[in-house]
């Protein structure tokens, strides 16, 4: 086992990616919100620009390291601080979605902040990324999310309208047929 010897919290933080997963999926069927899909999207499509240029730059990882792919940027890094970064962003600029607690809206950006800086400080002391990778990661989280919101805001592409004509779809069609077969 790769990570026996590790204390509990580093190994918390070293699953990251499963618990992020599933908490932005039960925030997904919570709120049925258009906004927060695109949120989820916009952290695959960062972790997934991330993967690319590992690819392109090819740079190895540490000596000590337990990982074999490439290094440079940390996709992890890139990934949580697209969501600390978003959601703080969000939390600022977009109106609060109706089913969304007040509290969880001012609260949450803190939280994630925090919990997204501990994370990008275990792929160092994990011995999976240098201090180079990893702020590379941080910066490509921090542009990938501040791009992604302003499409949001801006409307590229129409994303938000379409976004907004399907969750009213859902509340009007999918609930009330889903409550009534229950």
């Amino acid at each position: 086992m790769p990570n026996a010897g590790l204390p509990p919290w580093l190994k918390f933080l070293d699953k990251t990616s499963v618990i992020a997963t599933a908490l932005t999926a039960m925030v997904c069927l919570h709120t049925r919100s258009a906004g927060v899909i695109y949120f989820g999207a916009g952290s695959l499509a960062c972790a997934l620009s991330a993967k690319l240029v590992k690819l392109a730059i090819r740079q190895e990882r540490p000596v000590s390291g337990r990982k074999v792919t490439y290094g440079m940027p940390s996709t992890h890094a890139s990934a949580c601080i697209f969501f600390a970064a978003y959601a703080t962003l969000a939390s600022i600029y977009l109106p609060l979605h109706p089913r969304i607690h007040p509290l969880l809206a001012t609260y949450a950006p803190l939280v994630m902040i925090s919990w997204a800086t501990l994370i990008v400080l275990s792929r160092v002391w994990l011995g999976y990324h240098t201090w180079p990778q990893v702020a590379a990661g941080t910066a490509l989280g921090v542009c990938f999310a501040s791009v992604w919101l302003r499409f949001w805001v801006e409307d590229a592409g129409g994303m938000r309208t379409l976004g907004g004509e399907l969750e009213r779809w859902i509340d009007d069609s999918v609930m009330p047929a889903i409550i009534t077969v229950a």
